[in-house]
């Protein structure tokens, strides 16, 4: 961030990834002869590292209007936006409107193969423009991709119920095996974590084993494993990835 953009990050530890309008307010820095004044907010919903936790619509209202006060622009890192809409059984619009600047996911849930969508006023997205072309991010012919972009988001946001309804059936299938540990209060997306600490194995570890029943996860180090339910996931997935994990707890 700070290489790249000039920019000094300020970090708030929330509560399973919700930071209160409090915490926001004492964060916030103003006019300083040793400090950047607070221009920025990013926040994120659904926060990934908290596994997939839904921020409540209240929440981001409260932050958005402190925000306006101090006049500071928000940013949403809406990459499962609408994982989030469809848990919090409203259209992502509603969402978004607490917030100057959206990002947003072709891929993930949507399963589009490459992609993403930034969102905001005209004067944002002309500027966001020049500094994408100053990076290097611009593509070429990139309508084949940008067609798979359209067709996901007519066709594809319908399903991912489907997705995390698979999440809550895994998780609470592995949560009943013996020395994995699932914190089933931030299964509310697609995403499922597991603490493998208990047994005995890291998550490089346990990872190895899994792939022998050709299973894939991400590692969330030491001792964490990510699983993520997708259009590609079916119900007989999510019950041979619980008799896997069974197995390998077993041994």
């Amino acid at each position: 961030m700070s290489a790249i953009g000039g920019v000094m990050p300020r970090t708030i530890v929330g509560n399973k990834g919700v930071i209160t309008p409090k915490q926001i307010e004492e964060a916030l820095l103003g006019e300083n002869v040793f400090f950047r004044k607070t221009k920025l907010i990013c926040l994120e919903n659904p926060h990934n590292r908290s596994g997939g936790l839904v921020i409540p619509l209240k929440n981001m209202e409260e932050i958005y209007q402190i925000a306006h006060q101090h006049n500071i622009f928000i940013h949403l890192d809406g990459a499962r936006i609408f994982n989030a809409a469809v848990a919090l059984d409203v259209d992502a619009s509603v969402i978004a409107k607490n917030s100057d600047s959206v990002m947003f996911c072709l891929s993930k849930g949507l399963g589009v193969p490459i992609g993403a969508i930034l969102s905001g006023s005209k004067e944002f997205i002309e500027k966001a423009r020049k500094f994408r072309q100053m990076l290097g991010g611009v593509m070429r012919q990139a309508g084949v991709l940008a067609a798979s972009g359209i067709i996901a988001l007519e066709t594809m946001v319908g399903r991912l119920k489907e997705d995390q309804e698979n999440a809550w059936i895994l998780a609470k299938g592995l949560n009943k095996i013996k020395g994995v540990e699932v914190d089933l209060e931030t299964v509310q997306t697609n995403m499922v974590f597991i603490n493998v600490k208990n047994l005995g194995i890291n998550s490089d570890e346990f990872l190895k084993i899994l792939l022998k029943f050709n299973i894939l996860a991400s590692p969330r180090r030491p001792t964490e494993v990510r699983f993520i339910t997708h259009f590609g996931i079916n119900r007989e997935d999510i019950d041979k990835t619980i008799k896997a994990v069974e197995e390998i707890a077993k041994k």
